[in-house]
């Protein structure tokens, strides 16, 4: 199937787009027909490697039909539905769902635990807290990415031999830990500064680590989990090559305050802010195109905020996506004069 898109503002230039099967052909002026955009923005459609849920949807449900719609409908493209600590049977069942055909592509999912340190669990729930178990998940190929506390018994052979991406979260680790994980070939920080050791001058712990060994860094960006000048430090140290911007959204995203569930407990919502029955604070209520905005506000240039949700999840998860070129899954969304949605394209196709 070819698709042709027309006038679309890339980089402050005006140009065109067109698609064959779903692969970005060619980007640049042609004479065919199409769909004209009347030069507006568009950048390559967001990619979120950590989020829970959306418009009442959690990824325990293990449905992701209409949460597939919504995400694409927010201006995230590829997803994956993050777990949460849980019993192996809940877990299991996410990970054997049927995968939807419509709406935003799952690029695989992510398990954040079971695998964890309860002193700092945030809004997990401990008593699903267990040790690294190789076996456990060892029939399920599509587990992408996995959130785990590199201090465990086992943890660094887990890390050795697990094939996909290892990022280190809910975590008491220190700096030499964190580096131990690091070189067992650990890539990633989860949602940086919470559920971790601080940052403190004589004890650099996992973001020192993170720092001295190019490890990328998830930020929640929704002004609520990290002060805008953290956001901006972090982006001054690490860079939108390493800095991947998260949503890390639960199920009352999209909806008003009230109470809600996340992963077997009470979530209650005020002021958009999620918290557990402790107070802790349980994921965030933006969705990923909001984050990336925020992102902006707090003063990241615009395409480095969309960049650090689109191509640089894409580069640590392997995906030829997240880039405006030819060769690259057509993706996008374009925005209006009001920097708002204007409309979504994944593999090629119109969104509805």
């Amino acid at each position: 199937m070819r698709s042709v898109f027309k006038n679309l503002c890339i980089n402050g230039k005006v140009t065109d787009i067109i698609s064959e099967n779903g692969i970005i052909s060619a980007v640049c002026p042609c004479g065919e027909a199409g769909v004209d955009f009347c030069g507006k923005r568009a950048y390559a459609g967001l990619i979120d490697i950590h989020t829970h849920g959306i418009g009442g949807m959690d990824t325990m449900d293990a449905d992701f039909g209409l949460m597939a719609k919504l995400y694409a409908a927010n201006g995230t493209t590829t997803f994956y539905p993050t777990t949460m600590t849980a019993s192996h049977k809940s877990i299991a069942k996410v990970l054997s769902a049927p995968i939807p055909e419509k709406g935003a592509r799952i690029g695989g999912f992510h398990l954040e635990g079971p695998y964890i340190n309860a002193k700092y669990k945030g809004a997990q729930n401990k008593e699903y807290v267990r040790r690294p178990d190789m076996s456990e998940f060892a029939d399920y190929d599509n587990i992408k990415l996995i959130t785990l506390a590199p201090e465990l018994d086992g943890a660094i052979e887990y890390i050795n031999a697990f094939g996909g991406v290892v990022c280190l979260g809910h975590t008491d680790a220190d700096y030499d830990t964190a580096v131990n994980a690091a070189r067992a070939g650990a890539k990633c920080l989860t949602h940086t500064f919470n559920a971790m050791p601080p940052l403190h001058h004589r004890s650099p712990s996992l973001i020192g680590a993170a720092a001295d060994f190019d490890m990328y860094v998830q930020v929640i960006c929704d002004g609520k989990h990290i002060h805008p000048a953290v956001i901006r430090i972090l982006y001054r140290l690490f860079g939108p090559e390493r800095m991947i911007l998260i949503s890390d959204s639960m199920r009352a995203t999209g909806l008003p305050d009230g109470v809600y569930e996340l992963g077997g407990q009470t979530i209650t919502v005020k002021e958009k802010t999620a918290r557990t029955a402790d107070g802790a604070l349980a994921g965030s209520t933006s969705s990923l195109f909001e984050c990336v905005r925020r992102a902006v506000d707090f003063g990241i240039p615009e395409p480095e905020a969309f960049k650090m949700a689109s191509e640089t999840p894409a580069r640590l998860m392997g995906l030829k996506r997240g880039i405006i070129k030819s060769g690259y899954d057509c993706d996008l969304i374009v925005l209006d004069d009001k920097n708002e949605i204007d409309t979504v394209i994944i593999n090629g196709n119109i969104q509805s």
